[in-house]
């Protein structure tokens, strides 16, 4: 089973623009990713995947492997299927390219879906983490998921669900944490599929895969990923090195 990762990575950021291309400890933090991506071990091989001169060269002029995005996409998802479209592989994972801190245990968990999936009844594989603060569950960025009782997501909301009508019978609310493990043949049908109303009304691409009946094995997680969204974190981040 082949198993690579790819890293999305678009120039443009509203909060933060070229966030990407800043330096962090004499690196950007796109090649940050990059490196660290490598480092766990996990993947025959890494790709960033952008649409981006600038960060197209970055990785290739420091000896990685890039691939140029040449058509507009609305999502991730569009964007890797492009990528890996044409690649030899099985399984894809999706790493983000503003968290430079990668840990190895999480991705290893999606992986692992997959290695015991010997039926292949699972198309993707995602993490969730319990939360229990009240403003964490009522923050529409924070993506709730619930599941089956063999951990396959039902649906995925920025509202609160489920709805807390009846209080003390025991739900865990839990929050989708946005690593994503792909067949490749999951991808290439997400690339050929409209978007319908769910994902329209949500703005959650995972919300096609679900409307198209493909099954979602969650994972439980402690993780929390390390993010530079803003100036602020970027600071953080380089405080932490």
């Amino acid at each position: 089973m082949k198993i690579i990762a790819v890293i999305p990575a678009r120039y443009a950021s509203t909060r933060f623009p070229a966030k990407l291309m800043q330096d962090l400890g004499g690196k950007t933090v796109i090649l940050k990713t990059y490196e660290a991506a490598i480092n766990t071990q996990l993947f025959d091989d890494v790709f960033v995947v952008t649409d981006s001169d600038l960060i197209y060269d970055e990785i290739v002029s420091n000896g990685g492997k890039a691939i140029r995005s040449i058509k507009a996409h609305e999502s991730g998802s569009d964007r890797i299927a492009e990528a890996v479209e044409n690649l030899d592989v099985d399984i894809v994972i999706n790493v983000q390219g503003d968290e430079p801190f990668i840990d190895a245990a999480p991705l290893a968990k999606v992986i692992e879906v997959f290695r015991n999936d010997t039926t292949k009844q699972v198309d993707l594989a995602s993490l969730m983490r319990e939360i229990t603060d009240e403003a964490e569950i009522n923050n529409p960025n924070n993506v709730k998921v619930v599941v089956d009782q063999n951990g396959f997501a039902l649906y995925f909301s920025r509202s609160v669900i489920p709805y807390p009508r009846e209080k003390n019978v025991g739900v865990r609310y839990m929050q989708h944490i946005g690593i994503y493990a792909f067949r490749k043949q999951a991808l290439l049908d997400f690339y050929s599929l409209p978007m319908k109303s769910l994902e329209a009304s949500e703005k959650l691409e995972q919300l096609r895969y679900l409307e198209f009946g493909k099954r979602i094995k969650m994972v439980e997680t402690s993780h929390v990923g390390i993010g530079i969204d803003t100036p602020e974190d970027l600071e953080k981040a380089r405080k932490m090195l």
